[in-house]
């Protein structure tokens, strides 16, 4: 497909896309505090203290990992994708607006899942946060790929078939999880654990070279 006159390349793009991640992946690690005790039971109560922050740790883990994964998945369409227009740069600011989201859901999480009462919202409200990431980046993509308008002029057909479907696992499979809040959270959680686990493993099929 021919690249129209208000089509540009993407390496401005990526570049912010990177750096928001950048900040986003780092603000995680603000959220766990080091705890404060009396001077004089740091060496008996720093050892329980440091263990009562297993949900801060916990919600870190997932999230680091997830917004690796999606940063990861984000440059990978750019083998793919060879050109952008103003309405891919907007899509493109929507999903980084999620992205740069997480903390606070993941704050939240860290604050009440160890709290009977407040868990399972602060479990849905981190699955729901993560819905909406997903449902932007398949929309980013689709936008992409939509009639090849922004792939370049040799991409593998099948591949992007491929992928594109490997995608709409991701609402789905948040969408269960965010289900499975109101049920269990801790199952709630495992979802989100294996879905990370299956992009980790998962690789996209080579672009085909010019």
């Amino acid at each position: 497909m021919p690249r129209r006159p208000e089509q540009s390349d993407t390496v401005r793009l990526e570049a912010f896309s990177d750096g928001v991640f950048a900040i986003a992946i780092t603000l995680l690690v603000l959220e766990i505090h080091v705890p404060s005790i009396t001077a004089s039971d740091h060496g008996r109560a720093l050892p329980a203290a440091l263990l009562h922050l297993w949900p801060s740790f916990l919600g870190y883990t997932i999230s680091f990992v997830t917004i690796g994964i999606m940063w990861a998945n984000h440059h990978s369409i750019f083998r793919y994708v060879r050109a952008t227009d103003r309405t891919f740069t907007l899509i493109n600011v929507g999903f980084l607006m999620c992205i740069s989201f997480l903390p606070f859901p993941t704050a939240l999480l860290a604050e009440y899942l160890p709290v009977p009462d407040g868990r399972r919202t602060a479990v849905a409200v981190y699955s729901a946060t993560l819905v909406v990431v997903a449902i932007a980046f398949n929309a980013l993509w689709r936008y992409a790929v939509w009639e090849n308008r922004l792939l370049a002029d040799d991409h593998d057909r099948a591949a992007v078939r491929v992928i594109t479907t490997r995608y709409l696992l991701g609402p789905v499979s948040y969408g269960v999880s965010l289900a499975l809040a109101f049920v269990n959270v801790w199952a709630s959680l495992a979802v989100h654990g294996l879905l990370a686990a299956y992009y980790v493993v998962s690789e996209h099929h080579p672009l085909r070279r010019r």
